[in-house]
């Protein structure tokens, strides 16, 4: 590898011998990994409020759910166009404000009483338009930060504080809300956020973006110009399909499981958030494999296999019957191999899309996939609860979870399944996004 004085980023910034000898992505990484720590606690104690402090229903949860979702299907495309013509750190930084505001506000209104289900639809809205700002910026700021070859294993790093938060964000959530009150859960989720903003905003490096010409592309025309480029590149566009497929199906699977869970296997909170936070561990052996793994096999062998896998263990759980000494275990197992796996395909596509995506494009790239992959997901969680409420939760959760395995169908019956060791270049795509 180059040494420190010779290794230079696509932007002209010297990178060091050792990502973890660069300062600004270490900052990256605390930032984000205690993002995700809110992010995940937030996910957890929001519907188990929901569920068990206010007796909300299948259909009520569904509707939370898709509330927090939504923000995903209307901003993404907005957001990326807007995002490549900022600094990451800016977007990111302000965001951590919004979302310490947002939670630190539900807080207090429930410590005095206040936190009803309208209230609840609103912070879950609130948090979910700031979180898509943050998830996009953060994809491009790696790119900002980091050479190329360097783009597996910092994301790799990166998911692996995603991991993480997996561990440790929903036991702890869950924890919280049954030994304390979900109040302080949320106030622990605002927390998080907060120590995000610390860590980010001592990010020092000035990203190179392109200079805004005296009448900026519109809005519109940006959008069209992301769009456009994904939909004519064969790797994103499957990526963007089996992401779609994937994200809808799991909505309406977790709507259910986290009825499941409580009512059909008399789990308390802290065995949900338990059940949930195997995921963790699971996908920060996804992140190590992931920087092995594609480069032995093969990044379309490794992404069909580990999508297979990881959908494929949830198929399992609707047979689940007995006491908590029998199906935690069972759940940790199931969990376990769902992070492990889908941890996989996250940094291998993540590694795939920023490698065939010029610098210019990189906002714009993310949110479209973003936008097509997880813009479904409100009507999956709308599509949870409906089935819950008319077909009972397990035969509910055995169809969701049927469903999620037809993303990996359909990577491999893509090109994406013959990528091969090597990440695939721009080939020949010219650095300037409006490029044909």
């Amino acid at each position: 590898m180059p040494s420190a004085s010779s290794a230079v980023s696509d932007s002209g910034r010297p990178v060091p011998s050792s990502l973890w000898r660069d300062g600004d992505f270490r900052r990256l990484w605390v930032g984000q990994t205690a993002s995700q720590l809110g992010e995940h606690a937030g996910l957890l104690v929001l519907p188990l409020f929901a569920v068990l402090t206010l007796n909300a229903g299948a259909g009520q949860l569904g509707v939370l759910r898709a509330v927090g979702q939504a923000p995903i299907l209307l901003l993404s495309l907005f957001v990326g166009a807007w995002v490549d013509g900022w600094r990451s750190r800016t977007v990111m930084v302000l965001t951590d404000i919004g979302r310490t505001l947002a939670l630190g506000a539900a807080a207090v209104a429930g410590l005095l009483g206040w936190l009803g289900l309208p209230a609840l639809f609103v912070v879950a809205f609130a948090v979910g338009a700031l979180s898509v700002f943050f998830d996009v910026a953060y994809q491009a700021s790696l790119v900002r930060l980091v050479k190329r070859d360097q783009l597996v294993r910092g994301n790799s790093a990166l998911e692996g504080s995603r991991s993480a938060a997996q561990i440790g964000g929903p036991a702890l959530g869950g924890a919280l809300v049954s030994l304390l009150s979900a109040p302080i859960a949320v106030a622990f989720s605002a927390l998080f956020f907060a120590l995000s903003f610390l860590s980010i905003r001592r990010i020092r490096h000035r990203e190179s973006i392109s200079e805004r010409s005296e009448r900026p592309p519109r809005i519109w025309r940006r959008i069209h110009e992301g769009l456009r480029f994904v939909v004519s590149d064969t790797s994103l566009r499957t990526v963007c399909l089996a992401s779609a497929a994937f994200q809808f199906s799991f909505a309406a699977m977790m709507t259910v499981y986290l009825l499941f869970l409580p009512r059909e296997l008399h789990l308390s909170g802290t065995a949900v958030g338990l059940s949930l936070a195997a995921t963790g561990p699971g996908a920060l052996l996804g992140s190590v494999l992931a920087a092995r793994l594609p480069s032995r096999f093969g990044y379309g062998a490794v992404l069909v296999s580990a999508a297979a896998l990881g959908d494929g263990a949830f198929l399992c759980v609707p047979a689940l019957h007995g006491s908590s000494a029998v199906t935690v275990p069972a759940l940790l197992a199931v969990s376990f191999v769902f992070g492990t796996g889908g941890q996989l395909v996250n940094v291998t596509v993540m590694a795939v899309r920023q490698a065939v995506t010029p610098d210019g494009m990189q906002g714009r790239a993310a949110a479209t996939i973003t936008f097509v992959g997880m813009g479904l997901t409100p009507l999956g969680a709308l599509l949870g609860g409906f089935l819950a409420e008319e077909w009972g939760l397990r035969t509910s959760l055995l169809v969701t979870a049927a469903g999620m395995m037809l993303s990996p169908v359909l990577m491999a019956l893509s090109p994406l399944a013959r990528l091969g060791r090597a990440l695939p270049a721009l080939a020949g795509r010219a650095a300037d996004p409006r490029s044909p």
